[in-house]
């Protein structure tokens, strides 16, 4: 069982209190905690695209597998070329091989967070069955499950993420990250008008233990779907306020922009700042392909002359 110290740790990980972990003091490299806390901070780090400090975290030439996965995800995320970011992808690869042999640098932890961290980058990278083959299908890994039911949600298909759930709660006790994946399956699906999910952000938001900008942009989200446009504002207003550049804030921010009642011209406005600072955005590439979708309808369209014109 983890101590309380390294609950907590896991606790701001796994509800996106990503700064405030970072900004902790790791424990002393003598503790138990010590290697479990240095890889939640390292991809805490990774989770705030500040991939240099994830790795400046890691031990140079560490043999554990997991801080050698941890650091190949880094290396995917800041690549800058198809180049590099392959030659991460193989050495995950080979990590997921390694750790089915006998002689491998790691506990049986450090295996699982091998698979989950390659099933992330694999997934990242648009290669869904090579992801759910390294998670495993039959995990039972609750951090490797959270990824799966993600990776279903991401290719529509809420069926397969809540036959995944179920499966887990056979075998999972009342987990805070179990209650995060229901949470995420009622986000996509609008179960009982999104009640239980917008419970569980409101019950987390109030833990005054931990501040986390995710999970006030995951609430505003949630209240755009009840056609909550006011409150979804201020959610995302503070979240924006600790993390301005947030993608994923700023294009729910956008979004309730234009269906509140405010002035047009600022959604207007707030549309073009997104689209200016996320340009390869899924929402910016989608509203862009549906307006040349329009405009390409409009040069076939022959406005008809008016009734009686000669």
């Amino acid at each position: 069982m983890d101590s309380s110290e390294l609950y907590h740790v896991k606790q701001q990980f796994v509800l996106g209190a990503y700064t405030s972990l970072v900004k902790s003091p790791l424990p002393d490299p003598n503790s138990p905690d010590y290697h479990l806390a240095l890889l939640y901070q390292a991809r805490a780090y990774i989770a705030l695209n500040d991939t240099t400090s994830a790795l400046n975290l890691i031990p140079d030439g560490t043999d554990n597998v997991a801080l050698k996965a941890a650091a190949s995800l880094a290396q995917y995320i800041a690549a800058k070329d198809d180049t590099s970011g392959e030659a991460a992808l193989e050495e995950l690869r080979d990590l997921a091989v390694e750790i089915e042999g006998d002689d491998v640098q790691g506990t049986e932890r450090d295996k699982e967070l091998v698979r989950v961290l390659a099933g992330t980058a694999f997934a990242r990278a648009g290669e869904i069955e090579e992801a759910l083959e390294s998670l495993g299908t039959e995990t039972e890994d609750l951090e490797a499950v959270a990824v799966i039911v993600q990776i279903y949600l991401s290719i529509n298909r809420p069926d397969l993420a809540k036959k995944e759930f179920d499966r887990a709660k056979r075998w999972a006790e009342d987990d805070l990250l179990l209650q995060l994946i229901e949470s995420s399956i009622g986000l996509v699906t609008g179960k009982d008008n999104y009640s239980n999910t917008l419970s569980f952000y409101t019950e987390q938001i109030g833990n005054p233990s931990l501040t986390s900008p995710h999970l006030l942009t995951a609430r505003g989200v949630t209240r755009i779907l009840r056609n909550e446009i006011p409150e979804a504002r201020s959610d995302l207003e503070e979240s924006l306020g600790q993390q301005p550049q947030d993608a994923e804030s700023l294009a729910a921010f956008t979004v309730a922009a234009g269906l509140g009642a405010g002035k047009r011209s600022e959604a207007a406005d707030a549309w073009s700042k997104f689209e200016t600072e996320h340009p390869s955005h899924p929402l910016v590439i989608d509203v862009t392909n549906k307006a040349a979708l329009f405009d390409e309808a409009v040069t076939k369209f022959t406005v008809p002359p008016a009734i009686g014109a000669h």
